[in-house]
């Protein structure tokens, strides 16, 4: 049985909204015990109020700086997203993981940056990198994304609930997601980004019928 991935349309959702009474509003009647909630980390964070304006911000020379050292189509490319992160993870702990990740890559190690600048570094979305009014934002990552879910699966009564960072670059990545069920596997199957990343408006995913792909797949 393929697993059917319903992604559900919703009004944008703002900091006045929790993010567990928006799903249970918009899914409470497509969702079974069988199936997996996914929800987009942006849409988690700004329910959370995690996000900041580029005019809050004062841009530092560091940051300038740093910034030049990430590829073009990173959201820490730009001195906005760059500081967006040493505020909330330190000024020297991210240079000094910009260095540290540099001199990895010459000796083969990539990833080092984002192992050692803070969980921020692999989260953020910088400017006009979620949907409208958010798109005038930096948006952090989600917090305390394992007990968002937790409080999703428990509320729905479905199989389980994951938040995701999906975009598409085919990146699919696990922010948060409920024990039992298997994250890599619901997260392959979201590599098409089927949130979106603009007016879709369909923060949320249902995967119909997960569990029994998941038991297919354990064989």
């Amino acid at each position: 049985m393929a697993v059917e991935i319903i992604p559900i349309k919703t009004r944008i959702l703002t900091p006045k909204d929790n993010i567990v009474d928006m799903i249970a509003k918009y899914t409470k009647d497509l969702i079974g015990p069988d199936d997996v909630l996914t929800v987009a980390e942006s849409v988690v964070a700004i329910t959370q109020g995690n996000l900041i304006r580029p005019d809050e911000m004062r841009i530092t020379c560091l940051a300038r700086l740093c910034c030049r050292f990430i590829p073009d189509y990173g959201s820490l490319a730009t001195p906005h997203g760059m500081q967006a992160l040493m505020l909330k993870e330190g000024e020297w702990r991210v240079a000094f993981a910009l260095i540290g990740g540099f001199l990895g890559k010459l000796v083969g190690q990539r990833g080092l940056f984002y192992k050692w600048g803070g969980r921020q570094a692999a989260l953020i979305d910088d400017v006009t990198g979620d949907m409208p009014p958010f798109d005038k934002c930096v948006v952090y990552g989600p917090e305390n994304p394992d007990q968002v879910v937790a409080d999703i699966k428990e509320r729905l009564g479905c199989f389980g609930a994951m938040i995701a960072d999906v975009n598409d670059l085919k990146r699919s990545r696990i922010v948060g997601a409920t024990k039992g069920m298997n994250a890599q596997l619901a997260a392959n199957l979201l590599i098409d980004n089927p949130f979106g990343n603009a007016s879709e408006k369909t923060p949320i995913c249902i995967l119909k019928g997960f569990r029994q792909e998941q038991e297919h797949v354990r064989g």
